[in-house]
Order: structure tokens, then C-alpha cells, then sequence
């Protein structure tokens, strides 16, 4: 909430978004970041993921004001070699990229629709956070080396959607400038950090999800959007509030 120091977050204890929004007054602006993230979860039970992630979008819009929804780049098939732009077309892969998808729509018209990728922070589950706690148990992980993305720090997202909310509405790409396979990433957090540890490549048929994902998921923005920095800087960003 630093980018919007006025803001009023809403835990789920608050509001289940699943729900009907809690009676509120004066809202200015929904800011919708409520989600199922569980990918492989969401393949074994699409119904409540849909539930969160479109049935919780159609929720924030009755609130009455200009909405925020925050997507993914899982809308998309993965099957390009070069950045994804707004105007390609969504072809997901996956349970959870559909329901993602479905909750653009549910936005609304009076929505900006932010799509980003591979979201970072220092607080709850993320892939830094889960090197991090493996790095330091074990001498070597094995981390998926086919699947490329621009790993993005939710603070420089944040900060970005200042700007994203003095644009017109619509679909717009916000992801960290870079890109990275899952195992190069794993590298460099080990590096930043000062941990031992060896990543051992792997395919994501090795790995064996449920889930499929998008080999190839780069986002880059064709109408303008903030440009992010790097996702390394973003990665020291988010290590130096570890």
C-alpha cells in the first residue's frame, strides 16, 4: 500500500471476495489483487478457482468505482519467441490462466486490466522466498530451465500503477525489463544473496505439474505503459527487505 498511502487494504478475513463486497463508502478506486494462484490447484478444482478469480473480479466491480484487476501472463499460450504485446491474442494454456482471462472480462469497461508475470515480493509464498529457504537446507535444486518470463517485484509494480490509473482504461502490460528462465533466476538469487547452493536444470516435463504453463510468457507493453526496471535490480530491491 506505499504507492497509495490513502488506501484501506482489505484482508480476507474482511471481505472473501467470493462473497458480495462489505457495505463501503466514498471508494475512489478498487485496487484488485485478491486471487487463486494455485496453479496446479486450480486444474483440480477450476469451479473454485473460477469462484476467486472471476466470481471475486465481478464482486470488486460492484463496488461502483474505477477498478484495478491485476492478470497474468498464463493468458497466453507461451508459443511466441518474442514479447507478448496487448494486442496479441489470449490463448491460455491452463484452469488458471482461463479463469484469469474470464476475470478481465468481468472487470468491467471502467477497468484497467494490468498484466504482469512472475510476481516477487518479501512477504508471503513466492518463488524468491522458496530459493531462499531451499538454498540454505539443501547443496543443490533442480529449477526448470524451458520456461522464460520477466520476473516482477511487487514494489516496482506498485509504483507503476500510479502511473497505469492516469491512462485510459484497458489492458495494459507491466512486467520487470529482462528476461529469465526459472533456473537462471534461481542463480542469481543465489548470488545476490551469498548462498551455496547449485541449481541442476530441468525440463518442465521432468518437473511434472499438473498444470501447463507458457514456455515462452515475456511481456512487453505496445501502447505506452511504465517501463519496470530490471528484474535484478527488483530482485535486490526485494532482498534488501528480507
Amino acid at each position: 500500500m506505499e504507492s497509495f498511502p490513502n488506501a484501506t487494504g482489505l484482508t480476507r478475513a474482511e471481505w472473501d471476495v467470493t462473497l458480495p463486497p462489505p457495505p463501503l463508502v466514498d471508494v475512489g478506486l478498487v485496487l484488485h489483487a485478491a486471487a487463486w494462484t494455485d496453479v496446479d490447484g486450480a486444474e483440480a478444482d477450476p469451479q473454485e478457482a473460477a469462484a476467486v478469480n472471476v466470481g471475486g473480479t465481478q464482486h470488486a466491480a460492484e463496488l461502483g468505482a474505477p477498478l484495478v484487476y491485476f492478470s497474468s501472463d498464463y493468458v497466453f499460450g507461451g508459443r511466441k519467441r518474442e514479447p507478448y504485446l496487448e494486442s496479441d491474442a489470449p490463448n491460455p494454456q491452463s484452469a488458471y490462466g482461463r479463469t484469469k482471462l474470464h476475470g478481465e472480462a468481468a472487470a468491467g469497461e471502467t477497468a484497467w486490466i494490468v498484466r504482469s508475470s512472475w510476481l516477487f515480493g518479501w512477504t508471503s509464498h513466492n518463488f524468491v522466498r522458496t530459493m531462499l529457504r531451499l538454498g540454505r537446507e539443501r547443496d543443490e535444486v533442480a529449477v526448470v530451465d524451458d520456461q522464460r518470463g520477466c520476473p516482477t517485484y511487487v514494489g516496482h509494480l506498485a509504483d507503476a500503477t500510479r502511473e497505469i490509473v492516469e491512462l485510459p482504461y484497458g489492458v495494459w502490460h507491466v512486467a520487470a525489463g529482462g528476461e529469465c528462465t526459472w533456473a537462471e533466476f534461481a542463480e542469481a538469487i543465489f548470488e545476490e544473496a551469498g548462498i551455496d547452493c547449485r541449481v541442476r536444470r530441468i525440463t518442465t516435463a521432468e518437473l511434472g505439474r499438473p498444470a501447463p504453463r507458457p514456455a515462452y510468457s515475456v511481456l512487453r507493453s505496445e501502447k505506452g505503459a511504465p517501463e519496470l526496471p530490471h528484474w535484478r535490480d527488483g530482485l535486490r530491491d526485494c532482498l534488501a527487505r528480507l
